[in-house]
């Protein structure tokens, strides 16, 4: 009996084996997806343990596990349990232990006020919440906190022993030092730099989030005290950047995304609001173009939306209500489950991937050589140096030159050489010129 178990179990695994993570490449036999596998008789049954329960997939691997089973000659019925890996964050110390059943940590940042951040944090957390994982959503603006008007609580901050409960949210954990506000008859916060990150640590570490498969904490604008704590506090996952399509929220945004890659935070992903007005089938810009697309090819981002300019987000806020809940069906909440849904793979791929970078190096006869996991290319480096896409060298709407080959020295080569996240490599060229190629755009010259 115990050998025809045995055979049984080998045959379901190698069926089960034929099933790729999309997003890490590997089968779900060798991840260890598969857990608590019971054969009797003809009665399989097993789960199928997730890294996050809002995988985007998760209902197509169910479906393929019980066909592939039930192929199996044998087999009768299967019954397949989708479930997901323990909350937890090994990186975290002891003086954060309200923080270690917390998954993932995602920062939504701007650096450029009223481009709709905080709208964005709140829609990303109810998309998360409605695909499947358990969220928590911070609010680290202690100037001008918009989570309490955003989110409408009918119930009061309560303490728990020397910690706080978070205010729930329809299955969401909200925390903002708003809601402490609100429940004072203290006026607005007028507090200095180290005061106040010493105020958004305490709320942070002190909250009882529980278990968490995501907290997403909305950021104040800037690049100041509040971001450099909460980053080098935390081991943050990844980030967002949200802009609008003006050049002065682009300038910014670029500030933001160079922070992160300063702090070692993988930026992710990029949302453009406020893109343009739809009348009819006809699009207009009010507030013009090319932003977002100078972010695309400027750092290499992959996953990235433009939203509409909606009057009901406008409305929602005003309310108290996410966007999200309040219409359903409309174009803007289909692109930002889409996003969600991509983020949700981009952060399994860099807490269980193998996210190799490529390697670099340089000598006079070959030039620049870049060793990708698939491929080695070498590069003369004044034909690179022309490929720059930065708004000096290159036009930004048309992508025409605007230097000329013979204003580039012959002779011109790399002084330094270094990864930018895991997104891009930065050249500092001998001509005194700054240069960033996304890996994808050098894989296609």
């Amino acid at each position: 009996m115990q050998h025809l178990y045995e055979l049984m179990k080998e045959k379901i695994l190698k069926a089960l084996s034929s099933i790729i993570d999309p997003d890490l490449g590997k089968d779900i036999v060798s991840l260890n997806f598969i857990k608590n596998l019971t054969i009797d008789k003809g009665r399989v049954s097993f789960s199928i343990e997730l890294t996050t329960p809002a995988c985007p997939v998760k209902d197509l691997f169910k479906k393929q596990a019980e066909d592939c089973v039930k192929a199996i000659e044998g087999v009768e019925d299967v019954q397949v349990t989708m479930t997901a890996q323990a909350k937890k964050n090994p990186l975290m110390d002891q003086d954060k232990k309200m923080l270690d059943q917390v998954a993932s940590i995602i920062v939504v940042s701007s650096c450029k006020g009223g481009v709709g951040k905080s709208t964005m944090a709140v829609n990303l957390a109810i998309a998360l919440k409605e695909q499947g994982a358990t969220v928590g959503l911070f609010d680290a603006d202690v100037y001008g906190p918009s989570l309490p008007t955003m989110i409408h609580a009918n119930s009061e901050l309560v303490m728990d022993g020397p910690h706080i409960k978070p205010i729930n949210y329809n299955g969401l954990k909200c925390m903002s030092f708003g809601y402490a506000l609100e429940q004072s008859d203290e006026g607005p916060a007028i507090l200095r730099g180290p005061m106040v990150s010493q105020i958004v640590s305490q709320f942070l570490l002190q909250t009882k989030w529980g278990e968490c498969d995501y907290l997403v904490i909305d950021l104040p604008p800037g690049t100041g005290d509040i971001q450099l704590t909460l980053c080098q506090l935390l081991p943050i996952t990844a980030a967002i950047t949200v802009t609008t399509p003006q050049h002065i929220s682009f300038i910014d945004v670029v500030k933001g995304i160079e922070m992160f890659d300063r702090l070692k935070v993988p930026v992710i992903g990029a949302v453009e609001n406020m893109s343009y007005l739809e009348v009819g089938k006809e699009k207009t810009y009010p507030f013009g173009q090319g932003s977002l697309k100078r972010l695309i090819n400027e750092f290499g981002f992959q996953n990235t939306i433009s939203l509409e300019l909606d009057s009901g987000i406008s409305e929602c806020g005003d309310k108290g209500v996410p966007y999200l809940e309040t219409y359903p069906k409309s174009k803007n909440t289909k692109k930002i489950h889409e996003f969600t849904q991509q983020l949700v793979r981009d952060i399994s791929i860099i807490k269980h991937g193998e996210n190799q970078l490529p390697k670099i190096g340089y000598n006079q006869k070959e030039g620049i050589i870049i060793k990708f996991p698939d491929e080695e290319k070498c590069f003369d480096p004044k034909a690179l140096r022309l490929e720059c896409r930065s708004a000096l060298t290159r036009d930004e709407f048309t992508n025409d030159l605007l230097i000329k080959p013979e204003d580039i020295s012959d002779d011109i080569h790399p002084l330094s050489m270094n990864p930018v996240g895991n997104y891009a490599l930065g050249i500092n060229w001998s001509d005194g010129h700054s240069s960033l190629y996304p890996y994808e755009q050098l894989k296609t010259i």
